[in-house]
């Protein structure tokens, strides 16, 4: 055994009928970032680096650092994302118990722009070759590889208005909040609102999925990676969803980020006159609270962003992203990363300084942290937190972990959601919009609501 990290990705021969990326979604305890039948998937773990409070990012980014800094990294593809990877997911909070990890796994392949690659890493001394490369892979892919993740208990309450929702896989119980509950806090928030002490404040509630069956995470991401194309599928420790939000995305000195607030959920066009689109530009884009709960969220983005950056430019108007479930108010930013006392700042140095944003907190950052406290009575663990990957060479892609879930044991699957509450908003309508939000992972669980 060697404390030395050495690594070998070599080019992989994909069929490209084969499904891309989603094909590679064979074991339960995978790690995922997909999107477009393109990204990552790890398998096994190699390390892990964990950690709480509210330096989390920036101790994870100097474990890394010094991982790499004396690997042994052999790369005869040379993309983003070969060599080492770690996955991670970090917790919404500096105040949550909830251990926020980057994982280093022993296996990843990875599929972009139609070239596919598989990289091995290990602290061992034994050969590493393009033969065991492809071995290794066929040894995960056939299952012969590894044990299956352990898991954890949990306690699951039910109330008769989430009873009655019983799907055909599954039944459905409330989380920290009933939902007359949780529609109080968002009451309380407007008048907080109303009362000049925050712009905008997001509340978030959870449910609780029972699946007698148990929980099949693998199928759970292959269905959202074929359904939510244009979302990035995640799944690292148990955290699984399809994200419409990037909230930094590196490679090389270009930094980019996707800024969603403002939601219209898409069953409301039903029976309509004229195109579902027509009526999203007229009720999403025309209305003044969902474009001022956008605008909050862009300016939370550029104005934190800007000290890293020497260009940066976005939409001048923001565009309607169109999904199965949702159409949400977005806009895209881009920015040119400045040399900072002779350093480009890495993918969690930026994220120290992003998160949260008020697309997932509200603004002020600090007054709206404690009100969410106050008001959600939920820990959030990950959801709203970055989740997504890191290189070597200092590429990353790290979304906000939003339409998501915790698998929490073989049978237990706690989903969350949230809203931009601003002055204008309305509690039952708030309601309705947690469950479009809720919809991704319901359909992937097989609940029907």
């Amino acid at each position: 055994m060697t404390s030395t990290l050495r690594t070998l990705t070599v080019p992989l021969d994909v069929d490209s009928s084969s499904g891309g990326l989603p094909s590679f979604l064979v074991r339960d305890d995978v790690l995922c970032w997909s999107r477009r039948e393109a990204g990552l998937v790890g398998y096994g773990e190699l390390t892990r680096f964990s950690t709480t409070g509210p330096e989390r990012f920036l101790e994870a980014d100097i474990w890394w650092r010094h991982l790499i800094l004396e690997a042994e990294i052999t790369d005869h593809v040379e993309l983003p994302g070969t060599g080492p990877v770690a996955f991670g997911s970090f917790a919404f909070s500096k105040t949550s118990p909830h251990v926020s990890r980057l994982i280093l796994p022993e296996l990843v392949v990875g599929i972009r722009d139609g070239r596919a690659w598989a990289t091995q890493l290990t602290f061992d001394d034994g050969p590493l070759t393009e033969a065991t490369v492809l071995a290794t892979v066929e040894r995960w892919l056939s299952g012969t590889y590894g044990d299956e993740p352990a898991v954890v208990t949990s306690d699951v309450g039910h109330s008769p208005e989430v009873d009655a929702l019983n799907g055909s896989r599954g039944s459905l119980g409330h989380g920290s909040l009933t939902e007359a509950a949780w529609m109080e806090a968002v009451t309380n928030g407007v008048e907080e609102i109303r009362a000049g002490k925050l712009e905008k404040l997001v509340l978030a509630r959870d449910v609780v999925a029972t699946l007698p069956a148990g929980v099949n995470a693998a199928e759970v991401l292959r269905q959202l990676a074929a359904r939510y194309r244009e979302c990035w599928t995640y799944g690292v420790d148990g955290l699984v969803g399809a994200t419409p939000e990037m909230l930094i995305q590196v490679e090389g000195r270009t930094a980019q980020a996707r800024v969603l607030a403002g939601t219209l959920d898409r069953r409301d066009a039903e029976g309509i006159d004229g195109s579902p689109m027509e009526y999203a530009e007229r009720v999403l884009a025309g209305s003044e609270k969902q474009r001022h709960e956008h605008e909050i969220a862009i300016d939370s983005l550029t104005r934190q962003l800007a000290p890293f950056s020497e260009a940066m430019n976005s939409h001048s108007e923001p565009f309607i992203l169109e999904l199965p479930n949702v159409w949400h108010l977005a806009s895209d930013v881009k920015a040119e990363l400045a040399d900072i006392e002779g350093h480009v700042p890495t993918c969690l140095a930026l994220i120290n300084a992003l998160h949260p944003t008020a697309a997932v907190c509200g603004t002020p950052t600090l007054v709206a942290g404690a009100l969410i406290r106050k008001l959600e009575h939920l820990d959030r663990g990950p959801y709203a937190g970055p989740v997504g990957w890191l290189d070597a060479a200092g590429n990353g892609e790290w979304g906000i972990a939003l339409r998501g879930a915790v698998i929490e044991d073989a049978n237990t699957v706690r989903l969350y959601a949230g809203c931009g509450i601003v002055e204008g908003s309305q509690p039952e309508a708030e309601l309705a919009e947690t469950w479009a939000k809720f919809r991704p992972m319901l359909e992937a669980l097989g609940i029907r609501r």
